[in-house]
């Protein structure tokens, strides 16, 4: 090979590697999966024993191995410095880069991975280069390489000084496309909550993520025509998702008409729907519109619809299918524009199967389902309601209800609720009428919520463990009031403070549940 060509080759050998480490780099956004085989194309190009891509980590201080060809996992490990420290230390704190002709001449050389201990190191060479961004070093690239006195050092420095700059790159493009990640999630928060503030139904108390999920899909479906069939147990308060749909869509100036399917009978459904001519059966006097006509223009709602007759079911198949109907005993087609929302406390897909309930019907009611959740999957709103109803009910009666008593608040979070919120409703209801002090008290609740199964005591309802539970009340709110402090709350309740000790052992009240965290 001739002197002239020597340097030419050398040229074109950079320059494919180069391309190489190029191409890699773009093969991922995330740094971790393409400095290794960064490190495995420089080995091949350079003859490196070993290698490292080290990164500052700006919070701690330290230096850490991101990347290594040549290294154990331990010895990766191990490869720990501080700014300063070692060669890589200060390479990383001057932004200078560094050549160690012989690694075992050389003081600052740690050899912190202990991988050189057992190699002769008069005959490594150890290169090290900053990694910028900009005037900011945030890490170093460095080799180890058989010292020899045909290689020029400084060719590889400026080597690994390009494909340094090449990695800087690469870690500025993962720093801004993490940044713009992370900006559209914010901003998708941001939008998510604005969706949930601009279509929070009024008529719905509940902050659980269980109402949020169906406070998104109200924002979804309320500005279209889509048929709704509104899931859940009975109490849970199905009527109010019906009514926010209609109120926050393009219907809401029209009128919103109810009908109960389970409470009427299956003689006059049909009427009641539909409506009927004079004359069409015996006490028919006059032409009467159905609620289908009355609600031309806005919304329906079919409560209990899983009650409806197999008769009436097709029927109604037809208005929705059609958007067209008879009245009974008449003959003129009547246009429908009405949207329907439907919802059902039963288990359509049993009904399916014992074919009391029509599949074409199913499928055309249950093109948008809500599932409205059981109270007891929505423990953070029980006391929100249950504030709401006191509230509520306390205006109605005449009343103040300043607050709910600890005790009641605890057997009001641990019962299960199998009425919903309409049992909540009710209980509260009761519980304001009851309370002479401005004060819901545990005993002002009914008997149901102080069972075995809510409490987990057995309550044998005598006169002793009814003024014990009464006692205990007393002296949990006293501790409430006094923040945990036995002392006063002793003072308040006019005791001795070795009597308010003795009880509260006695009841098994821990103080400390009371007190403020600062």
């Amino acid at each position: 090979m001739s002197p002239n060509t020597a340097p030419y080759q050398r040229e074109v050998k950079e320059l494919s590697l180069l391309f190489e480490i190029s191409r890699t780099l773009e093969r991922s956004m995330d740094l971790r999966d393409v400095v290794a085989p960064v490190l495995e194309l420089i080995s091949n190009h350079m003859g490196m024993m070993r290698g490292t891509i080290t990164l500052l980590n700006r919070e701690t201080g330290e230096i850490l191995i991101e990347a290594a060809h040549g290294l154990s996992a331990k010895q990766r490990e191990r490869g720990r410095y501080k700014l300063g420290e070692g060669v890589t230390g200060q390479v990383v704190q001057s932004g200078r880069a560094m050549v160690v002709e012989h690694i075992g001449d050389e003081p600052h050389f740690l050899d912190r991975t202990g991988a050189r201990s057992k190699l002769d190191k008069s005959d490594i060479s150890f290169i090290c280069v900053p990694i910028k961004l900009g005037n900011e070093v945030i890490g170093a690239l460095s080799a180890d390489r058989l010292f020899q006195n045909t290689v020029s050092l400084e060719e590889d420095v400026r080597l690994m000084s390009v494909i340094g700059s090449m990695i800087a790159q690469g870690v500025r493009l993962r720093q801004e496309v993490m940044e713009e990640q992370q900006r559209l999630r914010e901003e998708n928060d941001r939008l998510q909550e604005s969706l949930r503030d601009r279509f929070h139904p009024t008529n719905i108390i509940g902050k659980s993520k269980a109402m949020q999920m169906v406070y998104d899909l109200i924002a979804q479906v309320c500005q279209s025509n889509t048929t709704v069939l509104i899931r859940g147990e009975s109490g849970t308060g199905k009527e109010l998702v019906a009514h926010a749909i209609h109120y926050n869509s393009l219907r809401s100036a029209k009128p919103f008409i109810k009908v109960n399917c389970a409470a009427l009978p299956e003689s006059v459904i049909e009427s009641e729907l539909f409506g009927h001519e004079k004359g069409s059966f015996t006490g028919a006097h006059n032409q009467r519109k159905g609620r289908f006509e009355l609600a031309d223009g806005g919304t329906i709602f079919l409560d209990e619809v899983g009650d409806l007759s197999p008769a009436t079911q097709v029927k109604l198949l037809r208005v929705l299918q059609e958007r067209e109907f008879e009245r009974v005993g008449g003959t003129e087609t009547i246009k429908s524009d009405v949207r329907v929302i439907a919802a059902t406390n039963r288990e359509l897909e049993k009904l399916l199967e014992t074919g009391t309930f029509r599949q074409d019907l199913y499928y055309r009611l249950n093109v948008f389902p809500i599932h409205v959740p059981p109270l007891r999957e929505r423990g953070t709103d029980v006391l929100l309601l249950a504030n709401h109803f006191a509230e509520r009910f306390s205006e109605a009666n005449g009343k103040t209800i300043r607050r709910i008593s600890t005790p009641a608040i605890d057997m009001l979070m641990t019962y299960h609720w199998p009425g919903n919120v309409r049992e909540l409703e009710n209980y509260i209801e009761r519980a304001v009428i009851l309370s002479s002090d401005e004060v819901i008290h545990g005993h002002n609740l009914p008997p149901t919520l102080q069972t075995a199964e809510a409490s987990g005591t057995q309550h044998q309802g005598t006169l002793k463990s009814t003024l014990e539970n009464v006692e205990k009340e007393l002296i949990a709110d006293a501790l409430k009031n006094s923040r945990g402090n036995k002392a006063l709350a002793a003072r308040n309740l006019g005791i001795s403070e070795r009597l308010m000790g003795l009880r509260v052992k006695r009841y098994r009240i821990d103080p400390r549940r009371f007190r403020t965290k600062k």
